[in-house]
């Protein structure tokens, strides 16, 4: 099996995904979908680069392009999403958007200026630490901004889920929101994992597993349902 095909199919999933978020993003009381919309066009971004690094070997400029898009910048995106989410509010928007274009900048800065081991461009899936190396802040950035992102994420997900149980008017909002979840957590634990050690075909299966069942859970947290009626008596 061609393993490039598998991070090819993820980056089409999200650009499918982030069309259909732009699509319905013309209502003003849901910006946070333009956040999540940058966040999945920064995956199939990432996610072509390991296509393409996966396909003809890597170069420098893919392996960075994967690291900041990838690795670091699109969960901060999508936390920031689940914040203007939970507390639409202006100034949650504002905030947001300043904290990611701090963190844009400096991520995009540090990555571009980082010294790489072009060796370690060599393996199937490279390791950000041998890369970078051990003591580098490029390296870092993803425990300095993608970990405490992804806690956000999740703490703001299963905080509006539970806002949301036990109404069936908004049983589908709940399950598509918990399948958001779930399918962040495969992209960021599993398919952190295999990239620590260099496992392409597995981590390329994360890739296209977490954005599947992500996409899946935005559409069934996307549909409609009319509310119980009320008792009269």
């Amino acid at each position: 099996m061609a393993v490039w095909i598998l991070p090819l199919a993820a980056a089409v999933v999200a650009l499918i995904f982030a069309a259909m978020l732009l699509r319905r993003a013309d209502d003003r009381r849901r910006p946070y979908r333009i956040l999540w919309a940058a966040a999945m066009i920064m995956y199939a971004v990432a996610s072509a680069a390991v296509a393409l690094g996966a396909a003809g070997g890597w170069s420098r400029g893919e392996f960075l392009v994967y690291w900041a898009l990838g690795a670091v910048l699109n969960v901060p995106f999508l936390a920031a999403g689940e914040v203007v989410l939970v507390f639409r509010r202006s100034a949650a928007l504002s905030i947001s958007v300043l904290v990611l274009l701090v963190l844009s900048i400096a991520t995009v800065a540090v990555v571009a200026a980082a010294a790489v081991e072009v060796a370690a461009l060599a393996r199937e899936l490279p390791s950000g630490k041998l890369v970078f190396g051990d003591g580098s802040l490029a390296f870092r950035l993803p425990q300095l901004i993608s970990i405490p992102s992804y806690l956000v994420l999740v703490v703001g997900a299963l905080w509006s889920a539970w806002s949301m149980r036990g109404r069936p008017d908004l049983r589908d909002r709940f399950v598509g929101t918990l399948l958001v979840v779930l399918g962040a957590t495969v992209t960021a634990v599993a398919g952190s994992a295999f990239a620590a050690t260099g496992n392409l075909l597995e981590f390329s299966a994360a890739l296209l597993t977490g954005i599947v069942v992500m996409f899946w859970g935005f559409v069934r947290a996307s549909r409609t349902r009319a509310p119980a009626p009320r008792s009269q008596g």
